[in-house]
């Protein structure tokens, strides 16, 4: 395992941290943790050197931070740095801090929380929290040792990532979604230009979705394996993904939600080859000759983090983008036939009553309606 330096503190942190949010399920629950195997995969990642562990309150439909408290016991909690996160859109006034606060010690079976952030912070939720004194409240627990360090996850524009950063130095960290298809500041993520921000003022840039939540990861269209075949060495797309964000001096920890016990060792493996520098100017051309094409094919940024669901009517909403990405570069026929097989029919786009809620809870931004509404219409010819 390689080691990065954590932003200003004397402490390295593993190059790969364990991201608990996709782990693997009974059925298609995701409140149904397949337990003895996610606790196996966290294990065998601690017991390969990585050190920092996150989970948050809502993953898992609640039950995430259940797991990752059962996984750590037997000495494994002295042996890693542990990350959870706030529900910000939950909090209604200041007592909600501590209340949220003790209800996630208790399920992850833990005094202290090593590393604790603000969940999803952007413009929208920041004002409210600021204005109930959240920095104040989180060096109040800092000093009762139930918190280590107080940083935050973001997913907005990068003006509003320089605000928060700007507003408290008390900050140690923060966790930003990063990817060669997010280096642009966007309404999900703050792109290079916040990466590079945060690590100026010496926050350890925590990194999430390296590989858009698997997006980057599946098989591509020929167009683009044709691209990464031109490569001297040989790279499976998520390596290439992985290897793209190690390349960045400024990250200190990559992030992998991991389902199966496959891509834990492949990313253990994949964390040893990395290093700042290590890709080569005809590389870093390659990845960014593979970006154009993706975005040329119209790729959609869905993480599948299931934050949209369940869907009031019950529409299958990361399934239907699944396959649409998945499909894209196809004839209609074979694309459609792939919808009908994967989708079921209670599940699919044309269900969309345009309530709005999915696109409320969207960390990504996605305009949802929409490409349900185009989905229906090229799917389902409704």
């Amino acid at each position: 395992m390689k080691y990065r330096k954590f932003g200003k503190l004397d402490w390295e942190v593993s190059a790969l941290g364990f991201g608990a949010m996709r782990l693997p399920i009974l059925g298609n629950d995701t409140s149904k943790i397949e337990e003895p195997e996610a606790i196996r995969m966290i294990r065998y990642a601690i017991d390969h050197g990585v050190n920092y562990l996150d989970t948050a309150y809502p993953y898992h439909r609640g039950n995430s931070e259940i797991l990752v408290g059962k996984a750590l016991k037997d000495g494994y909690r002295q042996r890693v740095k542990l990350a959870t996160k706030m529900p910000t859109w939950l909090v209604e006034k200041r007592e909600d801090f501590d209340r949220f606060l003790d209800e996630q010690l208790e399920k992850l079976q833990t005094d202290r929380i090593d590393f604790y952030l603000l969940h999803g912070l952007g413009k929208a939720r920041w004002p409210k929290i600021r204005d109930l004194g959240v920095t104040d409240w989180a060096e109040e627990k800092i000093a009762e040792e139930k918190i280590g360090h107080i940083g935050f996850s973001f997913h907005d524009e990068y003006p509003t990532l320089k605000e928060i950063v700007d507003h408290y130095d008390g900050w140690t960290f923060c966790q930003i979604q990063y990817n060669y298809m997010d280096t642009e500041s966007s309404y999900r993520a703050p792109g290079t230009e916040g990466l590079k921000y945060a690590a100026s003022r010496g926050l350890a840039v925590v990194i999430m979705e390296p590989i858009q939540g698997g997006r980057l990861a599946i098989t591509p269209p020929a167009e683009i394996q044709g691209i990464w075949e031109e490569a001297p060495v040989k790279r499976s797309p998520a390596e290439w993904a992985l290897q793209w964000v190690w390349n960045h001096p400024e990250v200190s920890v990559v992030l992998s939600g991991m389902s199966t016990m496959q891509h834990v060792v492949e990313n253990i493996e994949s964390a040893g080859r990395s290093g700042p520098g290590t890709l080569t100017p005809g590389e870093l051309e390659l990845v960014e000759r593979v970006q154009g094409k993706y975005s040329e094919l119209g790729y959609i940024g869905c993480t599948k983090c299931d934050y949209c669901q369940p869907c009031p009517e019950g529409v299958l909403i990361p399934d239907v983008f699944e396959v649409m990405n998945a499909n894209y570069t196809k004839n209609r026929e074979e694309t459609k036939k792939a919808y009908l097989e994967a989708i079921p029919e209670e599940g699919r786009a044309g269900k969309c009553a345009r309530c709005g809620t999915c696109e409320e809870q969207c960390p990504q931004g996605l305009p949802i309606m929409n490409l349900l509404r185009g989905a229906a219409r090229f799917y389902e010819g409704s």
